[in-house]
């Protein structure tokens, strides 16, 4: 197995959607082939068990994993995230739902930018969302954000975009504290990274396309306070405690410091 290490890793989960994980496999091979970056793309099977074998990706820069059962999304992006070797890491739908052409971009804030994540973010002016999705969608996507807005993220808006990117010490040391697998797990990660105060860049997207995402209102309503109120709890007992983290923090903190006292030296 290879086992150097790569500029990007992009992690796709999968569930029941072969066929689109083959796809976007292909496009991304050649949009990143073409992007100067050594990089892996690991496709997560979340269960659904419609991949053939025999019919894969021959490239060894492309990793398929599986779970025995389905787990849910975030279950199956935290073992991509943790199997995978990318100094930077994204993670974005299977469907590719915003395209690509930000993953050079979401790399350079993560390697030169001083960030430690970079999300997309639908409300910011730039990005294009509301204008091509159902109302249904609409409705709950701005009930849920607004909720977890004023309650969880203190007013740090749309957390579930679903394109994010972490550097790599940055998702080895968050991903192992996190523990919700389903339907708010982003919520989550945004939320445990502003506790261990995070740098985060968020950016504009345009969606392009929406090929694996169904809305239930009622359960998924109930599923996404439920999870938040679990969000909540966990803090309180401490489960989201990182000592990784905190010295992640603290050492970039130290450096951007020593960086400026010798700039201003040679000024």
């Amino acid at each position: 197995m290879n086992t150097t290490t790569p500029d990007l890793s992009v992690i796709l989960p999968c569930y029941r959607a072969a066929h689109l994980a083959k796809r976007s496999v292909e496009d991304l091979s050649a949009m990143l082939e073409d992007s100067g970056l050594s990089w892996e793309v690991i496709v997560v099977d979340d269960g659904g068990g419609d991949f053939a074998p025999d019919e894969w990706h021959d490239d060894t820069r492309v990793r398929l994993l599986d779970h025995a059962s389905n787990r849910g999304k975030g279950a199956a992006v935290r073992t991509g995230m943790l199997a995978a070797r990318g100094r930077t890491r994204i993670f974005t739908d299977v469907d590719l739902p915003f395209g690509a052409d930000l993953f050079p971009v979401m790399h350079d804030y993560l390697r030169d930018g001083g960030f430690h994540l970079v999300i997309g973010d639908r409300t910011l002016p730039d990005s294009r969302y509301h204008q091509t999705t159902a109302l249904p969608r609409r409705i709950a996507s701005a009930v849920f954000t607004g909720f977890v807005g004023r309650i969880v993220t203190g007013g740090f808006f749309d957390t579930q975009c679903g394109l994010k990117g972490l550097r790599g010490d940055v998702a080895d040391a968050l991903f192992p504290i996190l523990r919700l697998d389903r339907f708010a797990f982003d919520v989550e990660l945004v939320y445990v990274a502003l506790k261990h105060r995070l740098d985060i860049k968020r950016i504009p997207v345009h969606l392009l396309h929406n090929e694996t995402s169904s809305v239930r209102l009622l359960r998924d309503s109930s599923r996404g306070v439920m999870d938040v109120a679990l969000i909540k709890t966990n803090q309180l007992r401490g489960r989201y405690r990182s000592a990784a983290l905190e010295q992640i923090v603290h050492d970039d903190f130290e450096a951007a410091r020593a960086a400026a006292g010798a700039d201003a030296v040679h000024s």
